[in-house]
């Protein structure tokens, strides 16, 4: 899906027993488009399957700066803008109906791949930062998640072979940034390892609890496909994380 000019957020009820925890799922796609199955309808049918109120956004592509046909990826260093403001206008959102979607206001969460796994750091330490004018009650809400997932992220380091971190995420890391999980493979070509790797020691050095996982083979873009590799077990480890931080019950 491309030329997204209308934000939509769809929600999932989770299926048996409601942990009480929301993930809001973040597709990929470089900014040009989103990868709505693969990383969007596919992981809400996993998370809903464990009891987990699954949020799927539809962000604005393209965004900018954020543009294949120029060389901004990520040297210009700046806010992915209105992308950026979708994500934290669905954590309010979703914070807001939390009673209505019988979702735990504290256990707010967000999972986001590629590009997405770019916006999970962004909405991660710039939850604060006033991007849009207030729209109703719901933008009263704290646009802070209680958790992040990023999957084979981008953008984030300034260089392959080198974990200098973006300085428009590195800047903004602070002790509040959540507890994230991250996950990369050595051979994905698309956004590299040091992407994962540069955000891990960025989070490390602020005292944010953090958890790695890297993987030897996998490539980009695999979402929940099995590759019939070690990687594509890492549902049931961020499953097993979810219940060591508190948002999921055994």
């Amino acid at each position: 899906m491309t030329n997204v000019t209308r934000p939509t957020m769809t929600v999932y009820s989770p299926k048996g027993k409601n942990s009480g925890a929301a993930v809001i799922v973040i597709p990929g796609g470089g900014f040009q488009m989103l990868a709505m199955d693969l990383e969007g309808t596919e992981i809400c049918d996993w998370l809903t399957s464990r009891g987990v109120t699954c949020v799927l956004l539809k962000y604005r592509v393209p965004s900018i700066p954020y543009r294949w046909q120029c060389n901004c990826r990520p040297q210009n260093k700046e806010i992915s803008t209105p992308s950026l403001q979708d994500v934290l206008r669905t954590v309010r959102l979703t914070r807001a109906r939390a009673a209505e979607w019988r979702v735990d206001p504290r256990k707010i969460g967000v999972i986001g791949f590629s590009a997405g796994g770019y916006l999970v750091a962004e909405a991660s330490t710039h939850f604060d930062d006033r991007l849009y004018a207030p729209v109703d009650a719901a933008d009263r809400q704290s646009a802070r998640p209680d958790f992040a997932i990023a999957v084979y992220p981008g953008h984030l380091a300034l260089a392959t072979n080198g974990i200098a971190l973006n300085p428009n995420i590195e800047k903004a890391i602070t002790p509040r940034t959540p507890p994230t999980f991250l996950l990369q493979n050595e051979d994905d070509h698309v956004d590299s390892v040091e992407d994962a790797l540069s955000y891990y020691m960025g989070l490390k050095r602020a005292g944010v609890a953090v958890e790695l996982h890297s993987y030897a083979q996998g490539g980009h873009a695999f979402g929940l496909r099995e590759k019939k590799l070690p990687v594509s077990g890492w549902p049931r480890l961020v499953e097993t994380w979810l219940r060591t931080i508190g948002m999921l019950s055994e």
